[in-house]
């Protein structure tokens, strides 16, 4: 075990050596950047699916996995923003070719054109930002999410999943991608495994389709933590009900394998008894709809305790 000594506000996630997250950008960053104080012991394993935006145009001209999502966390990540986060965040305007991408983007994408491994690229970055936390890709390979509907029909890439208008009756990933190596042994040696928040189909689900990935989740001794969104998710995700969700995370990791559920205040939804659940105001006072970062890692040390 760690032998630092505990904080008075996180005394329990302190005493932890590993502690791994997984989801997609927005979510993810906001977690760990909540959590940043663990440094080393931290681990993000990170979607890529992701085809919009100026990742989806890179992917799109110039194949490759998805970066967007791994730089908005390495971002998100920083605790004091430096010339260099800026310059990895600087985004392009005007109508030209360059329009709308991010340079972040571009220089993942170059190392990755050098043939540098897309783990070696990040971790390069990493200590250009001075990020201590490890982020891992859930994959090396391009992969993109797909989606069953109750028509037999199947809709293929992230944009296009988002813009469902009814619930797919099952989630898969185009082609079949092995997990990277490093996070299916981070998963192995957790002693936490946080879940969300974020986009449950295109940011969370994800990482919970790679076999691999899902069935060190399975195996692990650690405690898993699904985190759910503040604010009712924008499309057919935001249909599903709390026990939907859990339904969803337990078919793919297996039934009494979630431990807790942290979410808000007005989720009555009855849940499974192996399940403890921490029902808290967690909203930031700047957005309600993002998770305050000091709230967030205490919530997640009082669940802990249950």
């Amino acid at each position: 075990m760690n032998k630092s000594i505990p904080t008075p506000r996180h005394p329990n996630l302190q005493q932890l050596n590993q502690v791994v997250a997984l989801g997609g950008g927005h979510g993810l960053g906001r977690l760990l950047s909540s959590l940043a104080f663990l440094k080393e012991r931290l681990t993000g394993i990170v979607a890529t699916t992701d085809n919009g935006g100026s990742t989806g145009r890179i992917r799109s001209q110039h194949g490759g996995i998805a970066w967007g999502d791994l730089r908005n966390c390495l971002n998100q990540i920083i605790t004091k923003p430096t010339v260099a986060s800026a310059l990895f965040e600087y985004r392009f305007g005007g109508s030209g070719e360059l329009s709308g991408h991010n340079l972040g983007n571009l220089i993942l994408k170059a190392l990755e054109n050098m043939q540098i491994r897309p783990l070696e690229g990040i971790n390069l970055v990493r200590e250009l930002l001075h990020v201590r936390a490890s982020l891992i890709p859930m994959s090396e390979s391009p992969v993109h999410l797909a989606a069953v509907l109750p028509s037999d029909k199947m809709v293929v890439g992230e944009v296009s999943v988002d813009a469902l208008d009814k619930l797919p009756t099952d989630l898969l990933l185009i082609p079949q991608v092995s997990a990277t190596p490093e996070a299916v042994d981070a998963l192995r040696h957790a002693d936490l495994i946080l879940l969300g928040p974020g986009s449950f189909f295109t940011s969370i689900m994800p990482n919970l389709l790679l076999s691999q990935l899902s069935s060190a989740i399975t195996e692990s001794r650690a405690k898993v933590i699904f985190i759910d969104n503040i604010g009712k998710e924008h499309g057919v995700a935001g249909s599903l009900s709390l026990a939907d969700r859990v339904a969803w995370i337990e078919k793919f990791i297996g039934s009494h394998r979630l431990n807790g559920i942290i979410t808000t205040p007005a989720e009555t939804a009855d849940l499974p008894p192996h399940i403890k659940v921490v029902r808290q105001a967690l909203s930031a006072d700047d957005v309600y709809y993002r998770h305050d970062r000091l709230k967030l890692s205490q919530a997640i040390d009082h669940i802990l305790t249950l």
